[in-house]
């Protein structure tokens, strides 16, 4: 196997016996056949056109390989040999054709991993952002919502990966991806607001209360719907994890009173706050760790996610029944008194909800804030949590950032520092959690309307971002950023293994992206 798509990835350069996500190489070389099908599909569909069961297969078999999704092999095998049949049905007379072209081949992932360094820095940063573009427009499709610009970008990205050689020619495909995923990002945007409205803030307590729950982890704000629907009246209340935290804010979720509040903290962290947890755990997306023994038998999974023995609840006409789940909270009949959960800083409360609707809305006093000096610099704090040490440097950084400023935030990273207390400026809480790791979109929207009302680019903001990064999620952001032309981003803890020197050289140079260093320094820095 070799796989460097994480930020945890061994010795910061790759795993290449055994993923430290915990996949086995078997799974590794699983995925990369399904890899390698998707880009045998692509090619077919560019000479024969897509399909709806095509764009379907490219969506799954993206966001099935995004870290911590799926270690069934079984699974993945499954879902392999579905594109490989789709890819025949598309072209049917290549396997038969004696004038062999290689136009539709499946392309064998070795080639990539052990080629020019450079080309598959370029060629990576393609595939693992569309992986995380493939997240997104997976949510927004279970919704009804797609674009067609956004799901071709698919074909013409995985068929560039085989075929492109050029490295120029992929530095400028890049760029183009990351534009594409802000389209992407835009959509989901509307499908969420339109489905369950515009977040507004909302306080949400760390208290598990009496009697059988669910806690519903991941992102799949529809499988959330689906649940509390199928709950109302059971007596089962349901506690949101990791990045379902902001499913709160929405007010057609948050109308039903049995969705009570969030367990936990970021994903990495399950291990130990699942022990001996008298509840079942729905898993609706990434972020699935190997399950402990003291609660393997109360893990459920759904949608792309799987690991082995596991109960996996599939989709039948688009519902999915979650009788079993329920059943199962039933069962085990949760706690017989309320147990407080405080945040990693000890706080019991979270706040949630500001996404760019809110901030917009306040979009003149913050203008006036600034312009008067009241509002002195915005932070953009946000991105993936992990186990790897050197995360508490975005706890610290918060901790220092001054009165006179605030920070937006998203994804689990949040969790770092979400549970503090820091007051308010101007009637806004000092950290203001703008959502899920796709809601990164809501950030760029105030920050494009703050450059609009001031008549200056995004860089001429006093606004500095820094991000944590993880998987292949932030990856997509980061490069929709860059497409933006944003620079002086800070990035940590560590720099991607799959950025090659040279690669890397040309982010310095273009957009002076930078490693974090501490956050005494940086904040000097940022603050100048």
């Amino acid at each position: 196997m070799f796989c460097f798509q994480c930020e945890q990835t061994a010795g910061g350069t790759g795993c290449t016996t055994m993923g430290v996500c915990g996949k086995s190489n078997v799974t590794a070389d699983f995925q990369d056949e399904l890899t390698g099908a998707l880009i045998g599909l692509a090619k077919a569909a560019g000479n024969s056109g897509r399909t709806k069961k095509s764009d379907e297969l490219i969506l799954s078999g993206l966001f099935m390989c995004i870290t911590n999704v799926n270690f069934d092999n079984e699974a993945i095998e499954a879902l392999t040999n579905e594109i490989k049949a789709e890819k025949a049905s598309l072209a049917p007379g290549c396997t038969a054709c004696s004038s062999h072209c290689g136009g539709t081949d499946d392309l064998d992932m070795a080639q990539l991993w052990s080629g020019d360094e450079d080309l598959r820095s370029l060629k990576s940063l393609l595939l693992l952002g569309m992986r995380g573009m493939a997240a997104y427009a997976y949510h927004a499709y279970v919704l009804g919502y797609t674009d067609d610009e956004v799901t071709g970008w698919f074909y013409k990205g995985l068929t560039a990966i085989d075929f492109e050689q050029d490295a120029a020619r992929l530095l400028e495909l890049v760029m183009e991806f990351g534009q594409i995923n802000l389209k992407c990002m835009a959509l989901l945007d509307k499908a969420n607001t339109e489905a369950y409205g515009n977040p507004v803030p909302t306080e949400v307590t760390n208290t598990i209360e009496k009697g059988p729950f669910i806690v519903v982890s991941g992102h799949d704000l529809y499988d959330l719907k689906q649940l509390l629907e199928q709950t109302e009246g059971k007596g089962i209340n349901i506690y949101t994890h990791g990045e379902m935290l902001p499913a709160h804010g929405y007010p057609e979720l948050k109308k039903y009173s049995h969705l009570k509040g969030n367990f936990g903290t970021a994903w990495q962290n399950q291990q130990k706050e699942f022990l001996n947890v008298p509840a079942p755990f729905l898993f609706t997306t990434n972020c699935l760790m190997r399950p402990m023994p003291s609660y393997a038998d109360r893990v459920y999974t759904t949608a792309v996610v799987g690991y082995p023995e596991m109960p996996h609840i599939g989709e039948v006409d688009g519902k999915k029944n979650f009788s079993i789940v329920i059943e199962k909270a039933l069962e085990l009949g949760g706690y017989e008194q309320d147990v407080h959960m405080p945040g990693i800083n000890g706080g019991e409360k979270l706040m949630t909800g500001f996404a760019h609707n809110t901030v917009l809305s306040v979009a003149d006093k913050v203008i006036d804030a600034v312009k008067s000096g009241a509002l002195r610099h915005i932070f953009l704090i946000g991105g993936c949590d992990g186990a790897k040490p050197g995360r508490n440097y975005y706890t610290k950084l918060v901790e220092l950032t001054p009165p006179d400023s605030v920070v937006l935030t998203c994804a689990c990273g949040k969790y770092r520092f979400n549970d503090m207390d820091m007051g308010t400026l101007g009637g806004l809480p000092h950290i203001m959690d703008m959502g899920q790791c796709n809601d990164a979109y809501s950030a760029i929207r105030v920050a494009v309307a703050l450059a609009e009302a001031f008549g200056c680019g995004v860089n001429d903001l006093p606004l500095s971002i820094v991000l944590s990064w993880y998987e292949q999620k932030a990856v997509c952001i980061l490069l929709t950023l860059l497409s933006l032309g944003i620079t002086n981003i800070r990035l940590g803890p560590t720099l991607p293994a799959f950025v090659s020197p040279n690669v890397y050289k040309i982010l310095v140079e273009k957009f002076n992206i930078m490693p974090i260093t501490t956050p005494e320094q940086d904040l000097a820095a940022m603050l100048k």
